[in-house]
């Protein structure tokens, strides 16, 4: 029998919380919700109407009680069925839009709220394509979700990325699974007419980080227009930063990170752009490693310093910030006079503005003045949800040093 609205369990918020989700937030928090014997009742992740305690629709979204974030909304129509259709309809949306930004097929596809499809990543690496469910309700639609994928795109290789540390929230099993062919690895990626490699099976998220894409490319026309010979990234993973920065014509490129795989990815890339003689591949702590090279007065024209989230729960803020400032004023100290800075961070939790505020204060702790030259966050392919706040995570400033 063909589901309609009306088999969907109706659920209310408690008096007076409405507001927020009426201003536009997809997410309504599980203390903003009646947990009546109907909602308590519910299997995981199923589609709800969502409504106001006075009765009024707020629209379809995906529940799960367990968590804090206990319903997302996946439609603003209060008549609209979650079925493959309708999955299908926002895929082909978020495909239009990338085919209009990017010339070749290697993007972020599905960027979760932002897409209309909560809790869902789709990158595409050409005929390749990477899934990540981080939601319950997500989770239950997955075979609307692979349908509707094999319909709009019928990817050659399928590869299901399901370990994140989210789906635990959601009380969903972890699991990396291929679902279509054998999935390539190393798998290609070409960007910025740079070709790279990545490990999507078992390196981190999805295997590449295409929210830096942008801010990758200035860093080439930066080396290249301001003449830079030293360049020193850390965390520097599968070169993402390094190789744009000697396709840019730098003479000395050192990769730092702790993940032997990662600089080995990073050592083929570089070979498969014909840089690798101008590449140092170094397995450290970044810290370390910055500490080290102070100590030997060594000093680089352009540092390079993206790591991975410092904050990752709003407990861990405040260390979080003395991080971000230990980290400018380490990094400051090793950009040579009339050099140039990149600092980034991904911690959502850490709002642009605090950020900037940290780095401030590292760059004078280490005795530096500096000027921002840009301040910039994800490529277009990570669209932010204008109610989301949190979906504006990446924050990246580049700083001329005196």
């Amino acid at each position: 029998m063909q589901t309609t609205v009306s088999d969907y369990a109706v659920v209310r918020l408690k008096p007076k919380v409405e507001r927020r989700i009426q201003q536009g937030h997809p997410w309504a928090f599980s203390n903003e919700i009646e947990m009546d014997e109907t909602a308590r009742g519910l299997p995981l992740g199923v589609p709800v109407r969502l409504q106001t305690a006075n009765g009024k629709a707020l629209g379809i979204f995906l529940f799960n009680r367990h968590p804090l974030i206990a319903a997302r909304r996946i439609s603003r129509k209060a008549d609209n069925v979650i079925d493959s259709t309708f999955i299908e309809g926002r895929l082909r949306r978020a495909l239009a839009l990338r085919q209009a930004l990017f010339q070749q097929p290697f993007y972020r596809l599905v960027h979760a709220e932002a897409d209309g499809l909560p809790g869902t990543i789709v990158d595409r690496f050409g005929d390749s394509l990477v899934l990540q469910i981080n939601s319950a309700g997500m989770e239950a639609l997955r075979p609307e979700l692979l349908e509707a994928v094999d319909r709009v795109l019928a990817p050659k290789h399928l590869l299901l990325r399901n370990d994140t540390s989210a789906r635990q929230l959601e009380g969903l099993e972890q699991e990396v699974e291929s679902l279509r062919g054998d999935f390539p690895s190393p798998l290609e990626v070409r960007e910025n007419q740079t070709i790279y490699l990545a490990d999507s099976a078992g390196g981190q998220k999805t295997g590449w980080f295409y929210d830096q894409r942008d801010n990758r490319a200035f860093v080439r026309r930066l080396v290249k227009g301001a003449g830079i010979r030293r360049v020193i990234d850390l965390y520097s993973f599968s070169g993402g930063f390094a190789l744009q920065a000697a396709l840019g014509g730098a003479e000395q490129v050192t990769l730092v990170d702790r993940s032997a795989a990662a600089l080995e990815l990073a050592r083929q890339a570089a070979a498969a752009n014909g840089v690798d003689g101008r590449c140092d591949f170094r397995k450290a702590d970044a810290f370390a490693a910055l500490e080290h090279l102070s100590r030997k007065g060594e000093d680089h024209d352009l540092v390079i310093a993206d790591p991975p989230a410092f904050v990752k729960a709003k407990k861990d803020l405040p260390q979080g910030l003395r991080a971000y400032r230990k980290l400018a004023r380490l990094s400051a100290a090793q950009v040579a006079e009339g050099g140039y800075l990149v600092i980034c961070s991904c911690s959502h939790h850490v709002e642009g503005e605090r950020f900037t505020e940290q780095v401030r204060r590292g760059i004078e702790d280490a005795g530096r003045r500096a000027r921002i030259l840009r301040s910039a966050g994800a490529a277009p392919d990570h669209p932010l949800h204008p109610g989301l706040p949190e979906s504006a995570y990446l924050k990246a400033l580049v700083l001329a040093l005196d």
